[in-house]
């Protein structure tokens, strides 16, 4: 499906981020790429080609994905913050953004990326 959105996934699980691939094909989605560290996420941000991203706010090794968000907001780049339904206190500057607890679910991610697409 070529005019279909592409997204960026930044989830440092190997196994989730291979659900979150499957989510995306069977929704009509394009995976732009994954992402599993800010180093990484950055690199694809700085190269663009993607229309929205979907960040698990805690990374391994005590990384979170805020300066991933910082950077998707200075470029304009819709993004969903996703999280364990933990703690994560979102910063204010991000406080529009949705948030998406996990565990991820089809209709989750289906009606996550709807609502933020649309906007």
């Amino acid at each position: 499906m070529t005019g279909a959105p592409s997204i960026l996934v930044v989830e440092d699980e190997p196994l989730i981020s291979m659900m979150l691939e499957d989510f995306l094909d069977a929704l009509g989605y394009r995976l732009a790429g994954c992402a599993d560290a800010v180093s990484d996420a950055m690199r694809h941000v700085e190269e663009g080609g993607f229309d929205a991203a979907l960040l698990d706010v805690n990374l391994r090794d005590g990384e979170t994905s805020w300066p991933v968000a910082d950077a998707l907001s200075a470029r304009g780049h819709p993004f969903i913050l996703a999280t364990g339904g933990g703690n994560e206190i979102v910063p204010e500057r991000h406080a529009g953004v949705p948030v998406l607890t996990k565990p991820y679910t089809l209709d989750g991610i289906r009606n996550a990326f709807e609502t933020l697409l649309k906007g």
